[in-house]
């Protein structure tokens, strides 16, 4: 029988009722000509590019011919050999935000501004006495809008100047009492994030302040993190809060809210001491648009690509303490042809790779966690696992004697729905190089005991490809 290998991390509040988990492996649809609907591919691994400053990295911009990063109080300007040049340096420890608009970049470090200006190679922090503070900054129309920390306010500097700032070009998100804890320009509108709601405004060229409120774009449910806030496939996504509480991922379509977070998601979100200061970035790989979701004080990221509509786990490895923790990508931009993503504990910036199959040299662990048999099925009477065979890609050893010239997966299960686990895990072969033909099977599972309930778990530390399509499991049932 085929066993339900493919699916998302559906890790429920009870393991009795889901226990599925994916963590550095996607799935990919398969809408015709495959053997199966679908696969599972091995998450990008991590490149190293350069170190820059001392880190962490808080954030990267894209601008002409030059990348821009923020590396702990420093800012500066890579070339595409990626070499470093100190422009400046930066107020705060927090994340950052920064917009462009062509000639000079904003940069937001809550409450301070600078102004990076590539024509002149000048940067400052911005002096002009009316300058309020800004916690996150877009472009729009030659204009820079900001939001005013701690207020409802939003401003917009002079036109194609980000340094001068007119102390009546402000307005107020009066939609909602909530305060505005994050700005965000997309398809020519302003997203004034609050608490509680989100409201639309548009360039209106009104000669006072450009900018009105779009009738009917008011959205009743706010923001829970400001760093949330990212734009992918077309639409922005947000962690969302309201009156009735906090924790649902949101998509906007058009003027409504799409809940795109799972209850599995949102049980994982709510364990969470602490959520207020998730960030968010988003990048586009082989037509996946993944939103990237990370929690700091949790140490967890959830991952959701909106081309299979499936929430995944991206984590690093402890090797010495044997635990996944937060992925290592802080901020992202697209530079040089490249995804690169800057590390939160350092100066490292990396290449996302999907021919890279590890963590900038270290382990990146993979590991799926699934229920045996399809849903429904299970009639909780004992059953014998003869054999379990992963249908994928084999013989993808590397060359030469390292790590990975003779790789290997390794199974374990559960017979209590998740909750124990046999202490002696399976070794299944995947394969030498060119092996090609190689079986990735083992039997003799012995059968389901204490609730009659298997969850299986494959995991891998080997840095080789992963392409899974399915998995057969041989069973035979008991009378009791």
């Amino acid at each position: 029988m085929k066993t339900p290998f493919l699916g998302q991390a559906y890790l429920l509040r009870s393991s009795n009722a889901a226990a599925d988990r994916m963590i550095n492996l996607y799935p990919e649809a398969i809408p015709s000509g495959g053997k199966e609907p679908g696969v599972l591919y091995r998450c990008p691994g991590k490149e190293l590019l350069a170190t820059i400053g001392m880190g962490p990295i808080r954030a990267e911009w894209q601008m002409g011919a030059y990348g821009y990063v923020i590396s702990g109080g420093e800012f500066y300007q890579i070339d595409t050999d990626y070499n470093a040049t100190l422009k400046g340096n930066v107020s705060g420890s927090g994340p950052v935000s920064m917009a462009d608009n062509g000639t000079q970049i904003f940069i937001a470090c809550n409450p301070d501004g600078f102004i990076y200006n590539a024509a002149t190679d000048g940067f400052a922090q911005i002096s002009d006495p009316d300058f309020p503070g800004a916690v996150t900054v877009g472009y729009i129309d030659g204009y820079f809008v900001f939001n005013e920390p701690d207020s409802q306010r939003f401003w917009a500097t002079s036109l194609l100047d980000g340094t001068s700032i007119d102390p009546l070009d402000f307005a107020s998100a009066e939609g909602s009492p909530d305060g505005i804890v994050s700005i965000i320009v997309d398809h020519l509108e302003i997203w004034l994030m609050g608490t509680q709601s989100v409201e639309v405004w548009y360039d209106a060229g009104t000669a006072d302040f450009p900018f009105a409120r779009i009738q009917g774009a008011f959205i009743e449910h706010g923001c829970a993190a400001p760093f949330s806030v990212a734009k992918a496939d077309n639409s922005i996504f947000w962690l969302g809060s309201d009156p009735r509480g906090a924790g649902i991922v949101w998509r906007a379509n058009g003027y409504t809210p799409q809940r795109v977070s799972t209850h599995a998601v949102e049980y994982a979100i709510s364990s969470y001491a602490v959520i207020d200061d998730a960030i968010a970035y988003t990048y586009q790989q082989e037509g996946h648009a993944f939103y990237v979701l990370t929690f700091p004080t949790a140490n967890k990221t959830w991952v959701y690509d909106s081309a299979a509509q499936a929430w995944h786990e991206r984590a690093a490895w402890d090797e010495p303490l044997g635990e996944f923790y937060r992925d290592r990508g802080n901020c992202q931009m697209f530079f040089n042809n490249q995804t690169i993503v800057g590390d939160y504990e350092n100066g490292n910036i990396y290449a996302l790779s999907l021919d890279i199959y590890s963590d900038n040299g270290g382990i990146q662990k993979w590991l799926r966690a699934w229920r045996a048999l399809p849903t429904g099925q299970n009639n909780l009477k004992r059953t014998f696992q003869h054999s379990l065979q992963i249908d994928g890609e084999s013989g993808v050893g590397l060359d030469g004697e390292q790590q990975g010239d003779d790789p290997v997966i390794m199974l374990r299960w559960s017979d209590d729905g998740g909750h124990s686990w046999n202490n002696s895990p399976r070794y299944i072969p995947m394969g030498r190089i060119g092996a090609t033909g190689t079986r990735m099977i083992t039997r003799r599972l012995g059968s389901t005991e204490k609730l009659r309930d298997r969850v299986y778990e494959l995991s891998g530390t080997d840095p080789v490809k992963v392409a899974f399509v399915g998995g057969e499991l041989i069973l035979s049932g008991s009378a009791s």
